[in-house]
């Protein structure tokens, strides 16, 4: 399998990971995504109001939850400023 095959698989894989704990394996609740912050990103795991404004950043809907989409989104914006570095 070639490389960005298998980041492109663990992106997805970690999303799966995370979503479904509270029933909705579709997407993040506000909870997974602080537990997926606080494993996966410690450098990005903050106080409530922090996860708040980060959480409504993300849903871009604004459906109280993050889809897989959105979740990409966030993920090569990251990526982007990791990038910048």
């Amino acid at each position: 399998m070639a490389m960005l095959e298998k980041q492109l698989k663990l992106l997805k894989t970690t999303f799966d990971k995370y979503a479904g704990k509270d029933g909705d394996k579709d997407s993040l609740s506000k909870a997974e995504l602080a537990d997926l912050f606080h494993v996966e990103i410690p450098e990005m795991d903050g106080d409530k109001q922090q996860l708040d404004q980060f959480f409504a950043g993300l849903d871009g809907d604004k459906d109280g939850k993050v889809s897989f989409p959105e979740f990409v989104q966030f993920a090569a914006t990251l990526m982007l400023l990791y990038n910048a570095f």
